[in-house]
């Protein structure tokens, strides 16, 4: 396939003010939490530059913070210390060496920075707090407003100085500037809230100081939220009037098109949508952007997770450029890849948001479920991945996400590699949660390594139950097991069986109506399979005896989580433990009185308990096997995130 032949709005080189960009798909702006002292790090300078490497054109830098009152996290990087400019540069330098752009954006955070990462108070456009137990902020004063101008400016004139091709102003997420420029979180009545003008005044303040400073070639442009999704809020209708007010008073080179704000509500989930939601569900909202202001370049952003849907959007004229963050994290040469025609070879993002922004919410470093060398690139990176001095006969047992991954990676060190699965198909646990529809992008975590295993010629026996006498008979120079783990079985006095997720999957025919779900685990199992069985028409109960449900899911999913349950009628009960199953009454514990409750109606109960490891094939070889290694849930359950990242482990180490 030539460059343009299939994508070739994707590969048509654009220009943003001097600068000219090699194609039209960008990496966003997006939290790493990689920041060393609050600077970029030497992490950041190969995260960057294996993106840059893999062929996109522009590499927007993560939040920089303009201000002290800004900081927000541990790792939150900063760009008021000129200590920042030799760093920035470092990044800058190599991605530049790798032939792609670098634009930085710079934020104050507003309401929502954690003041004890600074030890300072919360600042914001009014003392209303972003959730019900987030910090109330200080009222900014003109003073304040002042400080927080030349913050910006000053962020802005390091940034240049260290090299970075353009900006952009953050008028979006919920951040300071959308927190003034919005009704939901401005009820001021000076000169700064009210109507949309006054609203707009402070942000107007920001960015013509920083247009000013970075004179007119220097390219300065503005990410906004086009919508809110809560109320009151800003609507696409509000934005599409306000952007062309903001372009007119202080001329940009570009609006890059998100939305949402950083609230504890349905609007944050939308943000970094998960699987949940539709590929490129938002695009609506750059190409009404692009309506209101025709002539100005629009960025779109958002589950655009295959470059066929950014070539679509292109190609329709709904934006310039394309940004794809979570797709680059899963795969940094997926651009690459699509110029060479390459695309089965594209690590797909499944939008699970486990390995990104649920390690942000940890104040961890993002990683990548489908992408373990994410966040790795100096040790893991591309080019890393060396022959194996001596040709290795491998055998792994179990072809769920680990046993493929651990098999891939052995494969592309030169060993010779069988995977022996006692079911009729490879995949594991992915082929279970596959049956849940709003989670069927899960199966890339079997489709995508298991395609990677066939293509390296790893030899795939399914229906082969793997026992002591067999591994030892197949004389392997390595073994690596990827047993798994089962569901763990409860019972229940009264109740003649208790189904686990697996059950209830598959066999939902055989749970009646009314569904008492329980919800012991907190994570993904229990809240998606509760939600499916809803979907299915079963009127579903989940019960949990801790204060709240999906307890081990980030805030950034369980915020839909919630707004869907809400749709489907499900009813939560928490504080409540299961006692008994009397006929079709579910007798429960108020664990908060020890008082007594009871469910009446009830035709089945599920329950979401966790797993046991499978690891009595590795008790019966140890000692026996010369190398032996465990991957995954057989050495204790856990997610497909840990359980990929140890497969992977274990290849390189063969």
């Amino acid at each position: 396939m030539s460059i343009r032949g299939g994508f070739p709005h994707v590969f048509s080189p654009f220009r943003i003010g001097s600068v000219e960009l090699r194609n039209r798909i960008f990496v966003p702006a997006h939290t790493t939490n990689y920041g060393d002292d609050h600077l970029p790090s030497e992490r950041h300078v190969h995260y960057h530059a294996e993106k840059a490497r893999g062929g996109v054109g522009l590499i927007i830098f993560e939040a920089i913070r303009v201000h002290p009152t800004s900081i927000g996290r541990a790792q939150g990087v900063i760009g008021y210390d000129p200590r920042c400019v030799p760093r920035f540069r470092r990044v800058a330098d190599a991605v530049h060496g790798q032939g792609a752009r670098l634009f930085g954006q710079i934020v104050h955070v507003g309401r929502h920075a954690e003041g004890y990462f600074g030890r300072t108070a919360t600042w914001g456009a009014s003392p209303i707090p972003w959730s019900p137990t987030g910090p109330i902020p200080h009222e900014m004063n003109e003073d304040d407003m002042a400080e927080v101008v030349a913050a910006h400016v000053l962020t802005a004139r390091h940034l240049r100085e260290a090299g970075l091709d353009g900006l952009e102003v953050h008028f979006g997420h919920g951040h300071l500037l959308q927190q003034f420029l919005s009704p939901a979180s401005n009820v001021r009545t000076d000169a700064y809230g009210g109507s949309e003008e006054n609203r707009l005044r402070f942000p107007l303040q920001v960015l013509g100081a920083v247009r000013e400073a970075m004179g007119a070639d220097y390219p300065v442009g503005i990410r906004i939220s086009a919508e809110e999704f809560m109320s009151p809020g800003l609507t696409l209708e509000d934005m599409q009037r306000i952007v062309p007010r903001i372009v007119a008073a202080v001329p940009v080179h570009f609006v890059n098109v998100s939305h949402s704000a950083y609230h504890a509500s349905y609007s944050l989930a939308t943000q970094m949508a998960d699987m949940h939601f539709p590929r490129a569900a938002f695009r609506y909202l750059p190409a009404g952007i692009k309506a209101a202001v025709p002539n100005l370049p629009v960025f779109a952003v958002c589950r655009f997770n295959r470059i066929e849907l950014a070539e679509e959007v292109l190609a329709a004229g709904d934006a310039d450029l394309v940004g794809m963050a979570r797709a680059h994290i899963a795969d940094p040469f997926l651009v690459a890849k699509a110029q060479k025609g390459r695309l089965d070879e594209i690590r797909p993002c499944i939008a699970c948001n486990q390995g990104c922004i649920a390690m942000v919410e940890l104040h961890q470093p993002i990683t990548c479920l489908m992408n373990p060398t994410a966040g790795r690139e100096a040790d893991w990176g591309e080019g890393t991945l060396r022959p194996a001095p001596v040709q290795r006969r491998v055998l792994v047992v179990g072809g769920g996400p680990a046993g493929l991954e651990a098999a891939r990676t052995a494969a592309l060190r030169g060993h010779a590699v069988t995977i022996w699965e006692r079911e009729a198909e490879v995949g594991g646990q992915v082929n279970i949660a596959g049956l849940i529809r709003s989670r069927s992008e899960f199966t890339y975590a079997r489709t995508y390594f298991e395609g990677q295993c066939r293509a390296l010629k790893v030899a795939i026996q399914c229906g082969m139950q793997a026992t002591a006498e067999r591994v030892l008979a197949f004389q392997p120079d390595a073994v690596v097991l990827a047993t798994g783990a089962r569901p763990t079985p409860i019972a229940i006095p009264g109740a003649a069986r208790v189904y686990s997720v697996w059950d209830a999957l598959l066999e939902p025919d055989r749970l009646g109506h009314h569904v008492a779900f329980i919800d012991a685990d907190g994570n993904w199992p229990s809240v998606a399979t509760a939600e499916h069985l809803a979907e299915l028409g079963k009127k579903v109960t989940l019960i949990t005896a801790e204060a709240g449900y999906g307890s081990r899911i980030t805030i950034y999913s369980m915020l839909a989580v919630r707004h869907r349950f809400r749709e489907k009628q499900i009813r939560v009960i928490v504080l409540r433990a299961v006692r008994a199953l009397e006929g079709s009454t579910l007798v429960l514990e108020d664990v908060s009185t020890g008082g007594p409750d009871r469910l009446e109606g009830v035709d089945s109960v599920v329950a979401a308990a966790g797993s046991m490891a499978d690891d009595q094939l590795y008790r019966e070889l140890r000692g026996r096997v010369a190398d032996l290694r465990m991957v995954g849930d057989c050495v204790a359950p856990r997610t497909a995130l840990e359980a990929i990242y140890e497969g992977h482990a274990a290849g390189r180490a063969l």
